[in-house]
């Protein structure tokens, strides 16, 4: 079922019918993920929940499933085993397809016993495992990021443009420029510069052609998205002649500017990079938006997870406005707005919860320990009675006992303490942790 919808084309578009055969995709797992602590504290950065049921990995899964390349291998290293469980669990093809998903774990070898150093050594480590399926272009993806793109149509642009790089470009403010690095293009995309996160004062010059729309809109530099179309040759040709470069948006890349023909894809739908926990918040509370900006219900763009088997969430006399409950979930009479409630939560009696990401639990508070299979955190997750929760977000199997407060009431811009963390004005309950009854935060 699954190959059957991702194969199916969308009248008046052209695409390439080999695009499964021609492309393999590569999908980066990511480093320690700092700027996301403590939401990687116990997991990778892909592995991190999105919207109460999936995980960051399903994006750039989905988005290749979708777009028929269904040969894919995802590079992981630091706190990788919820990732390779979820993905092991998840991404099964049927016999009769050549597609799979498969886990690339950075391993010592007799040429070398390091971890992986950057997203170039990562793919240069990896290509004797893909060297032997049949393929033409590489497509490098990154595993944390929300949006939905048909690859079909970036592997259109690159063939039609005799390009042997190709990279997805968003089109940002100067404001938003200093924290990407931006590409300048011709008339016909090809990429001549590029620059590494310039400072406001530096971007005289640095404009690209753009659509009318976006000029209006002051959107005239183009941001990498980290999104790569590499032809087979070029990718190895160029990793292997530069040895010590192991980052491609800070090296690879303007060395293929130099030497290759590199163009730009642009990409001007929703796209975010979840790399800060203000970015991963507003994300998550954009999807439980009235008219969110990414479309969780496209029948034609599944977002495909985990199918967890759970029953409908119940909510009991409770006010749910502009919020996302996700299956499993049960909540009694209490007042839930502009939230993300995820799988298996818990709200109980007479409580409050105001722009907050709670993201599930692995067993409901009133089974019994003895009998669960799971270990893992306290013995009755969720929020219990008359508390109220603003501005926060609950990682999972957490337990928050009665008439608890958690708000950042002295708008704290960052925090440590030994029950909770504020990044970016935002407070953070860890995974498993237990907040004890009338706690004030």
């Amino acid at each position: 079922m699954i190959l059957e919808q991702a194969t199916r084309p969308q009248s008046g578009r052209r695409y390439y019918s080999d695009a499964n055969m021609s492309t393999l995709s590569i999908i980066l797992g990511g480093g320690a993920g700092t700027r996301l602590y403590p939401l990687t504290k116990l997991r990778a950065k892909p592995a991190v929940p999105l919207a109460g049921r999936y995980r960051l990995i399903d994006v750039p899964i989905s988005n290749c499933i979708n777009s028929g390349i269904t040969r894919q291998f995802v590079l992981t290293q630091f706190n990788s085993a919820s990732l390779n469980r979820h993905i092991s669990a998840t991404y099964r093809f049927d016999r009769f397809s050549n597609g799979f998903v498969t886990i690339l774990a950075a391993e010592q070898t007799p040429s070398s016993t390091d971890w992986f150093q950057g997203t170039a050594d990562a793919v240069r480590r990896v290509i004797p495992h893909i060297e032997g399926y049949r393929h033409e272009h590489a497509l490098i993806l990154s595993g944390d990021q929300l949006y939905a793109m048909d690859y079909r149509e970036m592997l259109d642009h690159h063939r039609q443009t005799g390009a042997d790089v190709t990279i997805g470009t968003i089109p940002v403010t100067a404001r938003e420029a200093p924290a990407f690095g931006i590409l300048k293009t011709d008339d016909e995309h090809v990429i001549t510069e590029f620059y590494e996160k310039p400072s406001s004062d530096e971007l005289d010059g640095k404009a690209s052609p753009v659509s009318d729309a976006m000029q209006q809109e002051g959107r005239v530099y183009l941001a990498s998205m980290g999104i790569y179309i590499f032809n087979r040759e070029v990718l190895r040709r160029i990793l292997n002649e530069n040895e010590d470069d192991n980052d491609f948006g800070k090296q690879i890349i303007p060395k293929a500017i130099r030497e290759q023909k590199v163009v730009s894809y642009p990409f001007t739908d929703y796209w975010s990079d979840i790399g800060t926990i203000r970015s991963f918040y507003k994300a998550n509370l954009m999807l439980a938006q009235a008219d969110p900006k990414f479309d969780l219900y496209n029948p034609h763009r599944p977002l495909y997870t985990n199918a967890r088997m759970l029953p409908p969430a119940k909510v009991q006399s409770s006010f749910v406005q502009n919020s996302l409950i996700a299956e499993g979930s049960v909540v009694v009479n209490s007042q839930v707005s502009s939230s993300v409630i995820g799988i298996r939560s818990y709200v109980g009696h007479n409580t409050t919860i105001k722009n907050t990401i709670c993201m599930g639990a692995d067993h409901y508070p009133w089974h019994d320990p003895e009998q669960r299979g799971f270990l893992e955190g306290p013995d009755e997750p969720g929020i219990g009675e008359e508390s109220y929760v603003e501005g926060a977000i609950i990682d999972k199997n957490v337990s928050i006992g009665k008439r608890c407060i958690i708000k950042n009431r002295d708008n704290i811009d960052d925090a440590e303490e030994d029950l909770y963390h504020i990044r970016d004005g935002i407070v953070v309950i860890p995974k498993n942790t237990e907040i004890p009854d009338d706690t004030i935060i």
